[in-house]
């Protein structure tokens, strides 16, 4: 079995490599740039890198023609995405920091699913899984630009999920809640602080491992029928509590 995990070269998008690897299939990793980590798993023959910024249309089309060539995918993880550069007052983003985010987020993320999509098409079978976030329905005035990015993620689901139903083609979307990466480094203390305070009842930081044995038990098949859900893995921050 092959999967296509874009942004899978470290953090969440790696521990979801190797959870893909467990369970038997092989990964065309699709980054900007490949790490120690993975290149470890490419030696092993576990994993293959492409050199891919899914924001440059030329960037997507060589992936595409690529996978093209391999006949079947499998499985798609859509988990490549940034987070501002610089977290800034939503009235004070330019157009540039705006673009910047929503190009990789939002927009090469649409386009490496239609490609892929239509590869599945072909051959009536596959799983698509977008890794989303809590920031698609809780506002972050400061990083309104991801946030934005990050809605979008929620309706491709349902779009996707609609449009391939047909062809055997099941669609989901993880929600990942507070997860310790690079991307949330800057702000670790903050978040331990809120979440020792009773964010979330499960009451820990959340690790890329709690998210891709998400995406694990997607892959088995066991949830095929379940097309167009969204799994929290977030320690419970969705539940509303009095």
């Amino acid at each position: 079995m092959l999967a296509v995990v874009t942004g899978g070269s470290r953090g969440i998008g790696l521990a979801i490599v190797r959870e893909l690897i467990n369970n038997g299939y092989k990964c065309i990793v699709a980054s900007r740039k490949s790490t120690e980590a993975l290149d470890e798993l490419v030696s092993l023959g576990k994993a293959e890198f492409i050199e891919c910024d899914i924001s440059s249309k030329e960037s997507r089309e060589k992936l595409a023609s690529h996978l093209d060539e391999t006949g079947k995918v499998d499985m798609l993880v859509n988990c490549a995405g940034v987070a501002p550069k610089v977290r800034r007052d939503m009235l004070e983003i330019t157009e540039e920091e705006f673009d910047y985010v929503l190009d990789i987020n939002q927009k090469g993320t649409f386009f490496v699913s239609q490609a892929v999509a239509n590869i599945m098409k072909k051959t009536n079978s596959g799983r698509i899984v977008f890794i989303s976030s809590l920031s698609s329905y809780t506002a972050s005035p400061e990083r309104a630009q991801y946030c934005v990015s990050k809605a979008s993620i929620s309706m491709y689901t349902k779009l996707f999920a609609a449009r391939m139903a047909e062809y055997g083609v099941s669609v989901f979307e993880v929600s990942p809640g507070i997860i310790e990466t690079d991307m949330t480094a800057c702000v670790k203390e903050k978040y331990d602080n809120l979440i020792a305070d009773g964010l979330t009842p499960i009451n820990r930081i959340g690790q890329p491992e709690d998210v891709a044995k998400a995406v694990g038990s997607i892959s088995t098949g066991s949830l095929d029928f379940c097309t167009g859900t969204v799994i929290q893995a977030d320690g419970g921050f969705s539940v509303r509590r009095l």
